[in-house]
């Protein structure tokens, strides 16, 4: 799997936990964070840094509008801490590509 599909696959988990957690929906997405995967995914296949960087936070481009930067702000906020309890094997992955970056 490409840097790119590995990021999409991570960050679509992350908002299924996080739209989950928020009991936005009972089965699937709701549709605010179905729009919100939809518009990350699309940053990430126009991103120019992709396999320079570690993390979009860290990143000197912001490619997310406002309002974007900060509903994904506040998924990653909540399901980051989680992915280690539900997705141990992805968060480690994430926490190693982020040091080696560094």
């Amino acid at each position: 799997m490409d840097r790119r599909a590995k990021e999409k696959y991570i960050v679509e988990k992350m908002i299924r936990m996080y739209c989950k957690g928020k009991k936005h929906s009972n089965n699937g997405l709701c549709p605010s964070c179905s729009e919100l995967v939809e518009y990350a995914q699309m940053r990430i296949d126009y991103c120019p840094l992709m396999e320079a960087k570690s993390f979009c936070s860290s990143c000197p481009v912001h490619c997310y509008n406002t309002e974007m930067r900060q509903r994904i702000r506040v998924a990653m906020r909540y399901s980051g801490p989680r992915m280690v309890y539900h997705h141990p094997l992805l968060a480690l992955a994430h926490l190693m590509h982020g040091k080696r970056r560094l």
